[in-house]
């Protein structure tokens, strides 16, 4: 499933998403709060469907979320799962291990320019926006397992060999060649 590139980008990250899991800054203690999710069998087979994986056995995220300022969050954190592909040399089915990093800034819709995505802060930190108030963990969970998953997956030791070209005149057509050359009689 990909989203609609006619749409405004706020727009396309509304799409449905296979996992939601929504914080709203209000639950959000001062003191921060941490939160480890694991992603259902459902949700992962939704997830595998989506991105074109062979299948998606284990899929988690651990976050660390405190407030940044009075009208955002920081989000950091990781997201780990094993990811089932094809290989594009073997054509066998492989498994792989990912962990991606997650380090985000949000803010309330004032902070962030009305047609931008993302914006810098003063920091040079990227600054994402929050939609109503709220992030969505899971959303950003598959992001970035999106952002971590090989496009070329390649089974260990695997090398790609190019078929072997036939020799200049050569072929399964050179005979017919040679039969053309021939004066007949």
């Amino acid at each position: 499933m990909s989203a609609d590139p006619t749409k405004p980008p706020a727009e396309r990250r509304r799409a449905p998403n296979p996992w939601s899991v929504p914080l709203r800054i209000e639950d959000v203690p001062e003191t921060g709060c941490h939160i480890a999710l694991t992603a259902d069998e459902r949700t992962r087979q939704a997830i595998a469907v989506a991105t074109g994986l062979r299948e998606l056995p284990r899929l988690e995220a651990a976050f660390d979320v405190t407030r940044s300022g009075h009208d955002g969050l920081r989000v950091s954190g990781q997201v780990s799962a094993t990811v089932g592909q094809i290989c594009v040399v073997t054509l066998e089915p492989i498994d792989s291990d990912l962990t991606e990093l997650i380090d985000l800034v949000f803010k309330g819709a004032h902070a962030a320019l009305a047609d931008e995505d993302v914006t810098m802060n003063v920091d040079g930190e990227e600054i994402d926006t929050l939609v109503d108030g709220t992030v969505d963990l899971g959303a950003l969970a598959t992001e970035f397992l999106i952002l971590g998953i090989d496009p070329y997956p390649r089974k260990a030791g695997a090398v790609f060999k190019p078929l072997a070209l036939p020799e200049p005149g050569g072929g399964a057509f050179a005979a017919l060649a040679a039969l053309q050359k021939k004066p007949s009689n």
